[in-house]
């Protein structure tokens, strides 16, 4: 968080009138000091962040929905963090994250082949011109994944999660090994840091190839492989719940599609 601290004076005014000769003067008395008070106004970073005038249009019209200052306040990524989203996509996290992390620190938007082309000009369009210099494209095809220890502050998977169990020849999505993927995660981030999550909530026991089939993954499923890898569970969110959402429909039914329930978890990697 931001403290703008202002500092606000108050100055007496005092009027004169004139008295009549005969009115007797009142005690004197101590003057009244000059008031003076610290106003300290929170900021928020991540308020600052989905407020920008950078922002593309397109990206604001998604705000209500994802509820962006919600989710990253509760990561708690920092100025100066380095941080890698996986699967990146068409950036609209990538270019929130670039905002908060700030020119000391560092956004490493990860993509591979059919990310970019399901992302298509979006994702062109993010990055043209160095419009956002504190952020880097990682490409990486799946499997291929390889990151130096102890190299990022944080991570993030949105609403990718549940895609360690998709495959599809016709968007050339291989199967990841999903043992091996969290390893390499795991041995990416630093001590302390945090790895966040949002995903679309399956019904409560669906096997995880609900994700090849609805593109959704129980949480539960997504916690024990973490903390199986290696992760600590440090925190829930309800802040994209949506009770109303029917978990057996896949999440592109025009029914639910924007509006699943999603779940918000953050990992920490112990010290």
């Amino acid at each position: 968080m931001r403290k703008i601290i202002a500092l606000l004076t108050l100055a007496s005014v005092v009027a004169g009138c004139d008295r009549p000769a005969s009115e007797a003067e009142p005690a004197a008395s101590e003057p009244e000091p000059a008031a003076a008070a610290v106003v300290e106004a929170e900021v928020s970073t991540y308020a600052a962040a989905v407020a920008s005038k950078t922002r593309p249009e397109a990206d604001r019209t998604s705000d209500a929905g994802r509820k962006p200052e919600a989710v990253l306040e509760f990561f708690g990524i920092q100025p100066g963090d380095i941080v890698l989203e996986m699967w990146a996509g068409g950036g609209y996290y990538t270019e929130l994250l670039a905002h908060v992390v700030g020119e000391s620190g560092k956004v490493v938007a990860h993509a591979n082949t059919p990310i970019l082309g399901f992302a298509g000009e979006a994702h062109t369009n993010r990055h043209v011109d160095n419009r956002l210099p504190n952020t880097e494209v990682l490409l990486a095809e799946n499997n291929e994944l390889a990151l130096e220890a102890n190299s990022v502050d944080a991570a993030t998977i949105i609403l990718n999660y549940h895609d360690l169990y998709w495959s599809s020849e016709k968007y050339g999505w291989e199967l990841i090994d999903v043992p091996a993927f969290l390893a390499e995660l795991y041995k990416g981030i630093k001590p302390g840091g945090t790895l966040g999550i949002v995903d679309h909530q399956a019904v409560s026991g669906s096997p995880a190839e609900t994700g090849n089939t609805l593109h959704r993954i129980d949480s539960a499923i997504v916690i024990a492989e973490l903390e199986g890898a290696g992760f600590v569970l440090d925190g829930e969110s309800n802040v994209l719940a949506n009770p109303e959402d029917d978990h057996t429909k896949g999440v592109f039914d025009p029914a639910i599609r924007g509006k699943t329930d999603r779940y918000v978890l953050r990992f920490t990697k112990p010290e």
